[in-house]
């Protein structure tokens, strides 16, 4: 089966959990805003990263269904 993520989002996202650790991950445009508080939040902002180099990331879930299409019945 297919991987959904490549190992190199998988770096980035390690690498940023390591500076969430560390307290030194920012948020917002240039790490400009406040130090990032939540795991999740700095699991995104590395997904995110891997995405701008374009690397194999699934898109990101909209809405409340997590992006999931519609079957007609």
């Amino acid at each position: 089966m297919a991987r959904k993520y490549s190992k190199s989002a998988g770096k980035d996202v390690e690498r940023e959990m390591k500076k969430f650790n560390k307290g030194t991950l920012k948020s917002g445009k240039g790490g400009k805003g406040g130090t990032v508080k939540s795991r999740a939040q700095a699991i995104a902002i590395g997904l995110s990263e891997a995405r701008k180099e374009g690397k194999k990331v699934p898109r990101k879930a909209t809405g409340r269904n997590g992006g999931r299409k519609k079957t007609s019945s």
